[in-house]
């Protein structure tokens, strides 16, 4: 029996809808996929509280995903919001809009909870995936890392307070970056993953899986792509250097240069440049460890598949 479903992911930077049919064996088959930019966590970091025209912009697209919700006479519906609504003292403004137009209410996922479902979703879609993989999901407020089996359960995960638009907005402030914002940068991010390392053993990993926005992008740059093409970045074996390469490319580069990225959403480009130096360190540090546990990991997986995934996953089961 399939049964339509859809789940709205609502993270600092984007906010993102599919709605699809799943099958009794879990297999989820698209209806309609989408996302908007509209950087609900615009100043969280630094005020602890949702701007107005966030918040303004952010519901405009809930309205629009109701609809489409409606039309396509989805079953159940969940409604996850993360990290910044996580650290917005006003977030019930935010949760009562939400209710009033789909009839919901808000999940606010713990950082446990963010990384569990981002590790259910892509694995959804993985064939015959090494086990244990570090599934690391690159966000705008925070960065989840996973370890994990090919059956879905968890051995241990832990969410990092940095992500593309926080970094962005803590550190990386000239065009382009200066030497000394970007060593401020990779010192915040080394503290984030040191802590990280209590919590995951980052040398167990036997494979690593790149989820998110920021991933995906550095992937489209590696493969020179004019227009954004998911099949072709959906499973991609990238080599360790062509990761260096690219994430190098968007740290330095200028929001000009980034800006004139072909396939780069135009409210992505001011952040690229912090994830990718996010990615850079997270991937420095995963193949370090490894490399210390006498096993090297020469390649990450990407995956198109993450959170918004689990969360359709999750739907089903209601």
């Amino acid at each position: 029996m399939t049964k339509r479903v859809a789940g709205i992911d609502c993270g600092t930077n984007s906010i993102r809808l599919l709605i699809a049919d799943v099958d009794e064996n879990g297999k989820l088959t698209d209806i309609d996929r989408r996302l908007e930019i509209v950087r609900l966590g615009q100043g969280v970091d630094s005020t602890g509280q949702f701007d107005p025209q966030a918040l303004e912009r952010t519901l405009a697209v809930v309205d629009d995903y109701a609809r489409r919700i409606r039309h396509h006479e989805c079953e159940s519906v969940v409604f996850a919001a993360t990290s910044a609504t996580r650290d917005a003292a006003n977030r019930d403004i935010f949760i009562d809009g939400v209710r009033e137009r789909l009839g919901v209410d808000v999940n606010v996922f713990s950082g446990d909870e963010e990384a569990r479902t981002s590790f259910a979703g892509a694995i959804s879609a993985l064939i015959d995936p090494i086990e244990p993989m570090l599934a690391i999901d690159l966000g705008g407020g925070s960065t989840e890392l996973v370890l994990g089996k090919r059956d879905g359960s968890v051995i241990s995960a832990f969410s990092m307070d940095v992500g593309s638009v926080r970094m962005r907005e803590r550190r990386l402030k000239s065009d382009p970056p200066t030497s000394e914002e970007i060593a401020l940068a990779r010192a915040d991010i080394r503290y984030a993953l040191d802590e990280a390392e209590y919590h995951v053993d980052l040398g167990q990993a036997r494979a690593i899986v790149g989820l998110a926005g920021t991933v995906t992008s550095v992937a489209a740059l590696a493969l020179g792509l004019e227009t954004y093409d998911s099949e072709r970045i959906h499973g991609l074996s990238m080599s360790i250097a062509e990761i260096e390469r690219a994430t190098d490319w968007f740290i330095n580069a200028s929001g000009a240069e980034r800006a004139a990225v072909p396939f780069l959403h135009p409210q992505r480009a001011d952040v690229m440049g912090a994830g990718a130096l996010v990615w850079q360190e997270v991937v420095r540090r995963i193949v370090q460890r490894c490399a210390e546990a006498e096993h090297q990991i020469s390649a990450v997986t990407i995956s198109e598949h993450d959170i918004l995934d689990g969360l359709a996953l999750k739907a089903a089961r209601l």
